[in-house]
């Protein structure tokens, strides 16, 4: 569990650079690509507005179904999920990237605008 955790760890690092300049000119939203890149591709399409070999489409998700989903497994109160499939693990180790991955989900929402 560990050695995976440093995996994502560095994916994450190569993924969002180091002071390199931002293609959408957001670093949030530039950190929350590699955060997605690194970790949510393996079932959601690296397009969030479409659907994943496993996960539905996730841009537009709300701080609050990330917060649940990514850390606890869980769904926020009243939500109704896009699929009846329970495959997502948690991912704790997100807690300090959710900020971000919000911040690029939600651009990708808008840029389908």
């Amino acid at each position: 569990m560990r050695v995976r955790g440093l995996a994502a760890a560095a994916a994450l690092l190569l993924a969002t650079g180091c002071g390199e300049e931002t293609v959408s000119g957001d670093p949030a939203v530039e950190r929350g690509r590699g955060v997605y890149l690194s970790i949510c591709t393996a079932c959601h399409n690296a397009d969030p507005t479409r659907e994943g070999s496993q996960g539905p489409p996730v841009a537009g998700a709300s701080l609050e179904l990330l917060e649940a989903r990514v850390l606890r497994r869980e769904y926020p109160p009243g939500y109704t999920p896009q699929r009846t499939s329970d495959l997502m693990p948690a991912f704790p180790q997100l807690a300090d990237h959710l900020g971000d991955l919000h911040a690029f989900l939600a651009a990708a929402a808008d840029s389908t605008r």
